[in-house]
């Protein structure tokens, strides 16, 4: 029979059966989740196999009875898809296959999870705080940021900070705090409470610059869950909600999304050991992962925090490190843009240049 639930996030347990189910518990459990298809497992919860609709169609042509097994009509060979598979992969090899429906199964071949093609394609409501620290002054973007702040800045009919804004509304989150400060009234007028982006929009206001950090411990009362940090400049194609998984998956304290860069070395390189040469290597090309500006925390990143000291986030991850807690990074494959100098700017108002 169906395992009862009432939390949405687990409704997948409604579709499992028992391997001596019969023909009409399995049509009472497909009725009953409305997910189209029962997952069949062992008594350790390994997935046997699955069944819908159309397996009983077939098993009554064969003229099978209600009271019949399934066994000869369980589907042995379902496509199934591991934990950690992000959800841009998984809606990839269930369009290939044709698959409305995906079983996760874990080392052990236990189901875990269901992948839906419906829910999947639907954002997800994250109840997660989404931060944008945007009360830079933006110097390097000289005379432009004289009169209006960066977050502001127009790129293709809208200011970056509302790209910012959409982009995360869309993966689902609808409760945003915006730190200002330079300018930070012309923010303030511009995007309200947040009720004409159909978010929910705070703020909190930098007397004088915290750093990409230090903002967060203006918070009269700490976050009950992780919350996800940008910086307010940053445009970039990332899943925030995948990142904020990701950080779930790892059971992190705190994560920081990466993004690779690669330099060329404009000179060869002379490898040695003291003063003898053991190699050469023409103009070799040097590959780093550097800070993306997207980050999640966990509540406890606050207990590192002093009210009002300025802070950056590399110094916030490694004080976290110190105490023990995890900190990890989530690397980035999507578009990024840190709009910090002109030529960055004129990039992101000319996506043919982007890398």
């Amino acid at each position: 029979m169906a395992v009862q639930t009432d939390d949405p996030a687990d409704r997948w347990k409604k579709t499992l059966v028992p391997a001596n189910s019969t023909i009409v518990e399995v049509i009472r459990n497909l009725e009953q989740s409305g997910l189209q298809i029962a997952l069949v497992v062992a008594e350790d919860g390994s997935l046997i196999g699955t069944m819908t609709d159309g397996d009983i169609r077939r098993g009554l042509l064969r003229n099978l009875d209600m009271n019949s097994s399934i066994e000869p009509l369980i589907y042995r060979s379902p496509l199934v898809a591991p934990p950690d598979l992000v959800r841009e992969t998984v809606l990839q090899i269930m369009q290939a296959n044709k698959k409305n429906q995906m079983p996760i199964v874990d080392e052990n071949r236990r189901v875990v999870g269901l992948h839906v093609w419906g829910e999947l394609m639907a954002p997800v409501r994250r109840p997660n705080l989404m931060i944008i620290m945007a009360g830079g002054r933006g110097e390097r973007l000289k005379e432009l940021t004289k009169d209006c702040p960066k977050p502001l800045l127009p790129v293709r009919g809208k200011a970056i900070l509302e790209h910012i804004i959409e982009r995360a509304k869309a993966e689902g989150f609808g409760r945003f705090i915006l730190a200002v400060h330079y300018l930070g009234h012309m923010i303030e007028e511009h995007f309200g409470d947040g009720s004409r982006f159909d978010v929910q929009i705070d703020y909190l206001r930098e007397e004088s610059p915290l750093g990409t950090a230090g903002a967060i411990s203006l918070f009269e009362a700490r976050p009950d869950a992780a919350f996800v940090v940008s910086n307010g400049d940053v445009l970039t194609d990332i899943r925030y909600g995948e990142l904020l998984d990701f950080h779930f998956r790892h059971a992190a304290a705190a994560t920081m999304a990466v993004q690779r860069y690669e330099w060329q070395h404009p000179f060869g390189v002379v490898q040695t050991e003291g003063v003898e040469i053991v190699g050469f290597e023409e103009k070799p090309t040097v590959r780093t992962y550097v800070n993306a500006g997207v980050y999640v925390l966990d509540p406890g990143a606050f207990d590192v925090l002093v009210p009002g000291e300025h802070c950056d986030m590399p110094t916030l991850f490694s004080r976290m490190r110190a105490r023990g807690q995890r900190t990890i990074v989530y690397p980035m494959h999507e578009p990024w843009l840190d709009v910090g100098r002109v030529e960055d700017l004129e990039r992101a108002r000319n996506p043919a240049q982007q890398r």
